[in-house]
């Protein structure tokens, strides 16, 4: 069994030597543990750093491409490296190390393809009263979205079994923790979540700039995560609640003209008519939706096995064990 934990960086030479000392070198059921930094376009020299320190693999962009593309990237390069199991941390040194055991533990129990690490954010110190707040509801709301228990949506500190990792489909460019929750809950994947502990905030958060942005760009994320998986119920809903709302100047025209009362009520047919038939228009939209959502799908079965060959084919050849980590640069 196979454990390689992948740690996204940017410019993080300077803190990449405390979070590697911090790795664990055995764990119980894991005969194998490997490390792979992805060097997110980095300018301080963290792929040398990396090297310096013994990583055994290095994926290095040549420019910055953002935290979501660099958790695939680490993924596809974890898997065409023979890993069973996955574990994804930051390198600020944010989580403990020593937690990855608890991560882990369901994998290797066959209860979970996908373990987040929870870190109450509810609590948490050095987040701001309205931080704290924000994750909560944010967490109910993908929640919600992904049909899962997740209290802590946003935790990047994960693990993911081989099958997770080769399923696993991000397309949003500026986080992979919403989305990949999401997607998660639409394929009925088993998710769990475990209490870990974190440390000592080194250096603010590089994702939340703002509390403003924050929820913009986390807000979108949803919306289209879930517009994506769940087209239908999207759909369906707005276009039922425009044809319930047109319902009611139809029923007032209705009402007037029964009594009696027959002119100067033409407005009310009119928006009556005007509601209804963009409401089913809606309709029409999310059943269209939902056969392309079904041929996403089929699409997602076809990468899904597309990169199962792959991997499988490299792990043949050892091509990803005998070429040097320079090489890896994208």
């Amino acid at each position: 069994m196979k454990l390689i934990i992948q740690i996204p960086c940017l410019n993080e030479a300077s803190t990449l030597p405390a979070t590697l000392a911090q790795l664990p070198r055995s764990l119980p059921g894991i005969d194998e543990i490997e490390v792979l930094v992805i060097d997110d376009g980095s300018t301080d020299g963290t792929a040398a750093a990396a090297r310096s320190l013994g990583v055994q693999h290095v994926v290095q962009f040549e420019r910055n491409r953002g935290l979501a593309a660099a958790f695939t990237a680490g993924l596809d390069a974890a898997i065409r490296a023979g890993a069973d199991v996955i574990v994804n941390t930051d390198a600020d040194n944010q989580y403990q190390a020593n937690d990855i055991v608890k991560l882990i533990e369901p994998i290797l129990a066959g209860r979970a393809e996908i373990v987040v690490g929870d870190r109450g954010v509810a609590s948490l110190d050095h987040f701001s009263p309205l931080k704290r707040k924000l994750q909560v509801l944010g967490s109910r709301v993908v929640g919600r979205a992904a049909h899962l228990d997740t209290p802590d949506a946003t935790s990047g500190f994960r693990a993911l079994s081989r099958e997770a990792a080769l399923k696993t489909l991000v397309l949003s460019d500026y986080s992979y923790t919403l989305e990949s929750l999401i997607q998660a809950g639409a394929r009925r994947a088993a998710v769990e979540f475990v209490p870990i502990g974190i440390n000592q905030q080194t250096r603010p958060s590089r994702l939340m700039r703002s509390i403003p942005h924050y929820i913009q760009k986390s807000g979108i994320t949803i919306m289209r995560a879930y517009a994506m998986y769940r087209p239908l119920r999207v759909f369906m809903t707005s276009g039922l609640a425009l044809i319930g709302i047109g319902l009611i100047p139809a029923f007032r025209f209705l009402y007037f003209y029964v009594t009696g009362n027959r002119v100067g009520h033409v407005q009310s047919l009119i928006l009556a008519a005007i509601l209804i038939v963009v409401g089913f228009q809606i309709l029409l939209i999310g059943l269209l939706a939902d056969l392309i959502a079904f041929n996403r799908r089929i699409s997602e079965e076809t990468i899904y096995r597309v990169r199962k060959l792959e991997a499988t084919l490299d792990e043949r050849d050892h091509r990803w064990r005998d070429t040097p980590a320079e090489e890896y640069k994208l």
